[in-house]
This record gives C-alpha cells, sequence and structure tokens, in this order.
C-alpha cells in the first residue's frame, strides 16, 4: 500500500469538493496518482449517478441573475433528491456559481453547459464530483437564456423559484424597478405567456373546445354554446397572460394598465420562468 500523506488527500479534496475518506481511498486505489484519483472519483460519481438515474430528483434550487449591462440573463434549475442537500450552503453556491458559468460561456441548455470549463474541468465533470460526493442525483434540470434591452431577474424567496423579465428600453432605475414588479407578478400568478398574440392557436381551440363542451354538458342551447364559450376564452386570457392578468400590487389595475402608466412605450418583450418541480 503506497504512502498517502495528509497533504495528498488535502490537495484531492480542495480539487474535486469529495470527502476526505473518499480521497484518501483513491490516492489508496490508484497508487498515489494524483490525475488517476481525479478519475476514480470521477468514475465513482459515475457509477453513483447510473444507479440512481431513476430517482426522482425533486428538491433543489433556483438562481437567476443577469450581465453587468442588463442585457442578458439566465435562469437555472440544479436539482437534487432531498431538501437536506437543497439546504447545503456548498450546494447553493455551486448552483450559483453554475448560473454564473451558464450566462458568461452563452450556453443556451443543459446540454451545452455540460462542456462548459467550469472549476478546471467541465461542468459535467464537475456536478459528477458533486454526486460522488454527496450521494443523490444531481442535474442541471432547466437552463433558460433571455436577451433583450434591458433584462430583470428575480429569485423568490428561498430559490425555489427564478423568473427573467425582458423590457424594450435600456437598463436604468425605471426599467429595475417595473421590471421586477413585473418578475415578482410572473413569480406570483405564473402566466404563460405575455399577451394573447403570443398563445398557440392550437392551445386556444382545445381550451375553446373544452368550453364548448362544458356548455353543452350544462344543458345550455347549441346556439348559445359558442357564445358563452367566447365569454370563457376571454375569461381564460385574462388568468393566462401576463398583460391581461391583474396586477398583484394594485388589483384594480391589469399588468398592462400599471405598464402604461409607468410609460406608455415601455413594452415586455420576453419572460421566463422556472420553479422547482416545473
Amino acid at each position: 500500500m503506497p504512502t498517502i500523506t495528509a497533504a495528498e488527500v488535502n490537495r484531492l479534496r480542495q480539487q474535486t469538493g469529495a470527502g476526505m475518506m473518499d480521497c484518501r481511498k483513491a490516492l489508496i486505489e490508484s497508487d498515489g496518482d494524483m490525475e488517476k484519483a481525479i478519475d476514480y472519483l470521477r468514475k465513482k460519481g459515475a457509477k453513483v449517478a447510473a444507479l440512481r438515474s431513476d430517482r426522482e430528483a425533486r428538491e433543489g434550487v433556483v438562481f437567476a441573475i443577469t450581465s453587468a449591462d442588463g442585457k442578458t440573463g439566465v435562469v437555472l434549475l440544479l436539482s437534487c433528491e432531498t431538501d437536506f442537500v437543497a439546504k447545503n450552503q456548498d450546494f447553493v453556491q455551486f448552483a450559483r456559481d453554475l448560473a454564473s458559468a451558464a450566462l458568461e460561456s452563452g450556453a443556451m441548455d443543459s446540454a451545452r453547459l455540460d462542456q462548459v470549463s467550469f472549476r478546471g474541468a467541465t461542468v459535467r465533470d464537475r456536478l459528477l464530483d458533486q454526486v460522488g460526493r454527496i450521494g443523490e442525483k444531481i442535474a442541471v434540470a432547466r437552463l433558460e437564456r433571455l436577451e433583450a434591452e434591458s433584462v430583470v431577474a428575480y429569485n423568490h424567496a428561498g430559490n425555489r423559484v427564478g423568473v427573467l423579465v425582458g423590457l424594450n428600453q435600456p437598463q436604468s432605475p425605471v426599467t429595475e424597478a417595473t421590471g421586477k414588479d413585473l418578475a415578482m407578478q410572473v413569480a406570483a400568478m405564473n402566466p404563460i405567456a405575455v399577451d394573447q398574440a403570443e398563445i398557440p392557436e392550437s392551445l386556444i381551440q382545445r381550451e375553446k373546445e373544452i368550453y364548448v363542451e362544458q356548455v353543452r354538458a350544462e344543458g345550455k342551447p347549441a346556439e348559445i354554446a359558442d357564445k358563452i364559450a367566447q365569454g370563457k376564452l376571454g375569461k381564460f386570457f385574462k388568468d393566462s397572460t401576463l398583460l391581461g392578468q391583474p396586477f398583484v400590487k394594485d388589483g384594480n389595475l391589469t399588468v398592462a394598465a400599471f405598464l402604461k402608466s409607468v410609460d406608455p412605450a415601455l413594452k415586455v418583450t420576453a419572460f421566463k420562468r422556472v420553479a422547482l418541480g416545473s
């Protein structure tokens, strides 16, 4: 058995984030070769990941962040299996750093993020390191990117929901404050689109068919079923579109009316919402 020093164990631990006993075992199995020991730990992580590939990772943290110029944002969900791990500060920091890496690299999805350089290796390798060290299934479950004249990020308490809102005017105190209000609206009310024009026609038709059947089931005459269904569809648009919803800070205003009161020329270009379990 090779002689493994505490300094070597600590060095491997610093490079990989693995536990001390795991690092010691890796060095012993690798005859003290640091690179082979790193590979050993990664293989261990890969094995754990494979064994847990069918486990559901319902816990985790969400982070939404923006670039310094406020024109780009990403929102990332790093999932795990237990609330205990999700609240661990090392895990939370790992997720925050991953979001920064995604923002800086230009990665559009988790598959591209896997290959990004991160902490001296690839994101994929560092994820496997985490799996080997923690012993849970860990993955970038969602990654969304948004670009606009200004992008505002909002992280709901506990990092269980992250939102990005894009606006058509450059970064300023007004866009920052308005964007945050809108992002809080998106977090709370979960709209499916900015306005009616963004809702796919197939979804509109499906909703209408459901409403027509509901009206007929209530025994209403067929000749008025379509009219009643249109009324129900109008409510669907109000409830499901950001601009049509009542503003959470003032129920007497729609979001569209609130936005107009701030600046008639200010428009929402898009939004992204990522929530734990979504």
